[in-house]
């Protein structure tokens, strides 16, 4: 093995009295993928962010070297000069700009008075092609999907003349299809000669590309996999991430299924903007207590628009059908309609329209009913607040300092949890989750599967949403299978797999 690319050694960050990263080593090979995996916390944004000079030299301890060169980067334009380049989950494009305007933003082609839009566009054109962007590179952001987009930030950072990319959780928020084009790209890239480190909570994904893996915990190292040379099975990599073996990815339960508890009939949703664009298409599904039903589908399917009509309304226009609870027919008008009949809706995005992000822990946690808290519906008794927030921040095993802490400050897994705690402090009988797992790691993922198992134990219903379909066939009793806003089959758990699923899909497909 050569002279490394990348060296980060003894690297050490405080913040305030806790220690992100507790002398942290890490190396890249040149013209590797190496894969930076730990549970949410373990430090790896933090890493990434110290290399890019988001954390400037003199907020850490240690080095780093590129090139055999020591870098002492003051901002992220310093590691840009040197061909260090991330690109972060949270995607830094501007939706009503051109995909051109985007790539070349901050980096403008032209003189300092003159923007030269037939060098941005036709150098635009150029990237976009590396990466295999089928667009009008005068097309406007908004107006293309999010995989595209991935590959947007992509072709932005190869217009930077990037050697080292970082990608953090880049197939998060994308479907199968557009995640596999994804990483074909990274091993096309690779053969280029591209360096990239990979961020990733999907394990199969880096087991499938990865050249070495380093697992970081509790913001330290805790070694370094070689490809060809070590076991980086995914049961391999979970050891080191968690410090132990979880033997059961999907936790067993014995299913005690009762009475019909939601049925849904002939519902039918209108997109809020465009008139006759049907989203959901005389949609029929019914839960049963104790019950999981998973809703599997490619990105766009209708999942979302479903539960979110559903819960009070709370998307949509011209909704027509019946919505029936335990046999009795319901008309919910707003979203305090459903809560008040227990029915919840966990959102997909819990840093837009799940938590307050500047609000504490113990705020987030009793906000979807606050009725619980006060005195006289008027006057939040905060002692009340304070011990059920405690205790529902120990139910769920919330990882924080207090239940003072900001939500904004606490991992993707811990958010997700106090998510959780929130819809759960509303109690409600049907709670419908929405990518309740999307960008967390195995371990908060395990978590989140014992209380979903926890409450089906309890007769309650769980209508589970998700683009991983592993999770769907390990967790739910029947998966109803949508496309282009319409149900084309249900399959109980005994007879469900991923081809069977992906079948009925494409034969669903209009003009099949």
């Amino acid at each position: 093995m050569g002279e490394p690319l990348l060296s980060m050694n003894g690297i050490t960050k405080m913040f305030s009295v806790s220690k992100a990263l507790d002398n942290v080593s890490f190396g890249v090979q040149p013209g590797e993928i190496h894969a930076l995996v730990g549970e949410n916390g373990a430090g790896k944004s933090t890493l990434m962010n110290v290399l890019s000079g988001i954390y400037p030299y003199g907020s850490y301890n240690g080095e780093i070297l590129f090139d055999g060169e020591e870098c002492r980067f003051s901002g992220i334009k310093d590691s840009e000069k040197k061909g260090i380049v991330i690109i972060h989950q949270e995607l830094a494009l501007n939706p009503y700009m051109t995909i051109g305007e985007n790539m070349f933003l901050g980096n403008e082609r032209g003189a300092a008075w003159r923007i030269d839009w037939d060098e941005t566009y036709g150098k635009a054109a150029k990237f976009m092609k590396i990466v295999g962007l089928d667009e009008s590179p005068q097309t406007l952001v908004k107006d293309i999907g999010v995989g595209k987009q991935q590959l947007l930030e992509i072709a932005k950072a190869l217009t930077k003349s990037v050697r080292l990319l970082i990608l953090d959780e880049p197939t998060a928020s994308l479907n199968e299809e557009d995640s596999q084009n994804l990483l074909k790209l990274l091993l096309d890239l690779k053969q280029e000669g591209m360096t990239s480190i990979l961020i990733s909570h999907k394990l199969n994904e880096v087991e499938q590309i990865a050249d070495s893996i380093t697992i970081l915990r509790d913001g330290a190292t805790i070694e370094t996999l070689v490809k060809g040379v070590d076991d980086i099975s995914e049961q391999r990599i979970i050891k080191g991430m968690v410090g132990r073996e979880i033997q059961n990815r999907f936790p067993r339960r014995e299913s005690r299924i009762g009475e019909v508890s939601l049925e849904v009939k002939n519902w039918t949703v209108y997109h809020p903007l465009y008139k006759g664009k049907k989203v959901c298409d005389s949609v029929d599904l019914f839960i049963r207590k104790g019950e999981v039903v998973g809703v599997s589908g490619l990105m766009g399917a209708g999942r979302t628009e479903l539960a979110m009509s559903i819960f009070g309304r709370s998307y949509g226009a011209n909704i027509t059908g019946e919505l029936y609870l335990s046999g009795q027919q319901v008309n919910f008008k707003s979203v305090s309609d459903a809560i008040k009949s227990k029915v919840a809706y966990i959102t997909e995005d819990r840093k837009k329209d799940g938590l307050v992000m500047s609000n504490a822990i113990r705020v987030n946690t009793t906000l979807s009913k606050l009725s619980r808290t006060s005195r006289l519906n008027m006057i939040i008794d905060k002692d009340k607040e304070i011990h059920l927030a405690n205790d529902y921040k120990t139910r769920f095993g919330v990882k924080c300092s207090s239940i003072e802490q900001y939500a904004a400050n606490l991992s993707g897994g811990n958010q997700q949890k106090v998510l959780l705690a929130k819809w759960m402090f509303a109690e409600p009988d049907i709670l419908m989750m929405d990518e309740p797992t999307r960008g967390i790691d195995v371990g908060a993922k395990n978590d989140i599967y014992n209380i979903i198992n926890d409450l089906v134990a309890q007769d309650k219903s769980v209508l589970f949403i998700s683009s991983e379909m592993p999770e769907l066939l390990g967790m739910c009793d029947r998966i109803y299978v949508m496309n282009e806003g319409r149900i084309v089959g249900m399959l109980n758990h005994d007879e469900a797999n991923q081809e069977i699923i992906m079948e009925m899909i494409l034969q669903s497909c209009k003009g099949a």
